[in-house]
């Protein structure tokens, strides 16, 4: 459960964030019963930068000079927040290689860009995973003492031996094609400069070899936007995405949905990258 709430006057700078939490990341040893913070992070009077809009919609495929945030919008909104706690030393996970593994959404409302919000976050909690120990990250946008839009966000520390088995459902008859996409290598830093995530392994192949990757990677959030750009989302709806494998940049991916509101983006040999599903709420 959240603790005391601190009141913010304006959105954390990404980059020192990012630079305090791999600072620390050797030394944080992550468990599902250890101690994180239980402090909501809030952020009244907050108004969106229409130029900053303006390009995420470009890079994700949504129309743009609507007056409507994207369903995907609050999430980039409360993000500065999130890394505010995830990079605390309180905060057990490390971020170096810490992954974004899904995220449940529910826009309860349309949300004006023009509109006034106040921004809410905090870790809900850890588990055990198969792989190592996750965190759930809450946000929550309010409007005019409303919520309108939430999230959960699990992110994964990998340590120790995977233990157990993971039920996939590639065993599923795959979804119908829709779309073939030929994705640019820039697209992570388009992505980036959009959204203020700039990790170094979405921006260059250099940067995300020293991480592991052959190439650079896109960014999770940036592909189920790609999607639910594609798919389409009513005013109120509740949004389901689970990230499987990185996509790589430039790459070659099939765009698949249904008319039950699943999607999915799939790769070479069928290879899931993300899988999901939207519908109204």
């Amino acid at each position: 459960m959240a603790g005391a709430a601190l009141v913010l006057t304006g959105s954390p700078s990404l980059a020192p964030l990012l630079a305090r939490g791999a600072l620390l990341s050797p030394f944080k040893r992550p468990a599902p019963d250890a101690e994180f913070p239980r402090t909501r992070l809030v952020l009244p009077g907050l108004r969106v930068d229409l130029g900053r809009l303006a390009a995420y919609e470009r890079v994700c495929g949504f129309p743009t000079g609507e007056d409507a945030l994207p369903v995907t919008y609050p999430h980039v909104l409360g993000f500065p927040l999130a890394m505010r706690l995830m990079s605390e030393r309180a905060f057990p996970l490390p971020l170096l290689g810490l992954v974004h593994t899904s995220i449940t959404a529910t826009r309860h409302a349309r949300m004006p860009a023009t509109g006034t919000y106040e921004l809410a976050v905090h870790v809900e909690g850890l588990a055990a995973h198969r792989r190592g120990t996750q965190a759930t990250v809450v946000t929550e946008a309010r409007a005019g003492g409303d919520v309108v839009w939430e999230s959960r966000s699990t992110y994964l520390a990998r340590h120790g031996r995977a233990t157990g088995t993971r039920q996939e459902d590639e065993a599923r008859k795959p979804l119908p094609a829709v779309a073939e996409w030929r994705l640019a290598g820039d697209v992570g830093r388009r992505y980036g400069a959009a959204s203020g995530d700039r990790n170094p392994i979405h921006l260059h192949p250099l940067t995300a070899r020293l991480f592991g990757f052959p190439r650079a990677i896109a960014h999770g959030m940036w592909t189920v936007a790609r999607c639910l750009a594609a798919h389409g989302t009513p005013d109120s709806c509740h949004v389901r995405a689970d990230f499987r494998a990185p996509v790589l940049l430039p790459g070659t991916v099939i765009y698949a949905a249904d008319d039950h509101g699943r999607f999915a983006l799939r790769g070479r040999g069928d290879r899931l990258h993300v899988t999901g599903e939207v519908y109204p709420a």
